[in-house]
């Protein structure tokens, strides 16, 4: 099915392999992770996700053949959205959440592509949102979580700039707030002070965003452990590049702090 101008959200085509099962989806970003998100999803089976969950595969799109429908059918991915529109990260966001939400899913659990993160403790977010959590937030850094081979570089500029930063801004502590596997709640993203479906949010705002609003909203947020695992030796496994990339997200951080994403701030950009 195609989906197109509609506001805020990116001109996208859905593959929908299986109608809807659960409560609950989990949205997986992705451009070209090639034989990582292979592994992520056949760990998914391993560990019996497809019960708890609907797997929705948000591609950029790809085109290294990682996301053929016919091998996301053999991993039990219940839907493919293929994005059409401008955009980069936040914009696959808000295809995905566009459409879990038109679907009718009470939460959204999100997780980065890349075989990085423990999807096999998506039954942990799950549990959260049935408890009424509207922000779950998953951590290597608290008891429980583990950080294997982080990046010495990437381990500083999270634990002492950038959650530093998102903590100040939420006004509650946070530990790992780079890390996008994340849980939000239907009451979270529907909330009239929230509004996601604005195309200001195209590259990492939408997560720093998401990161703070529910608790300036006083909403019900928590962070749980999780296992965050960087490969030994080769090239690490991100979408940030290392000045540019950076320095952009810095820019983004401060934007945030001083409430330049809020409803209100940016009238005529797709504001509903």
């Amino acid at each position: 099915m195609e989906y197109k101008n509609i506001a805020g959200v990116p001109d996208f085509v859905s593959r929908e392999f299986a109608s809807k099962k659960h409560k609950y989806c989990l949205c997986i970003p992705l451009k070209n992770e090639g034989e990582r998100i292979h592994q992520e999803l056949a760990q998914a089976l391993k560990y019996n996700i497809q019960k708890w969950v609907d797997i929705i595969i948000c591609d950029f799109p790809s085109d290294d053949g990682s996301t053929e429908e016919d091998i996301l059918k053999k991993y039990e991915v219940n839907t493919l959205l293929i994005k059409k529109g401008s955009g980069k990260q936040a914009a696959q966001l808000r295809m995905g959440f566009y459409f879990a939400l038109q679907r009718g899913y009470e939460g959204i659990i999100t997780i980065d592509g890349n075989n990085k993160d423990s999807i096999e403790d998506v039954p942990k977010f799950v549990k959260k949102l049935e408890e009424g959590y509207d922000f779950v937030q998953g951590s290597r850094f608290i008891k429980g979580g583990q950080a294997i081979n982080t990046p010495l570089f990437r381990y500083i500029s999270v634990r002492l700039i950038h959650a530093p930063i998102i903590s100040l801004t939420a006004h509650k502590w946070y530990t790992d707030t780079t890390n996008a596997y994340r849980a939000y709640s239907k009451k979270y993203l529907e909330h009239e002070e929230v509004q996601p479906f604005r195309d200001i949010f195209e590259t990492y705002e939408l997560l720093a965003y998401l990161s703070v609003k529910a608790d300036q909203l006083k909403l019900k947020t928590c962070e749980i452990p999780v296992r965050r695992e960087y490969p030994k030796k080769g090239k690490t496994p991100t979408k940030i590049s290392f000045f540019k990339g950076n320095f952009d997200l810095i820019k983004i951080l401060f934007k945030n702090l001083f409430h330049s994403y809020d409803v209100g701030k940016n009238r005529g950009k797709n504001e509903i």
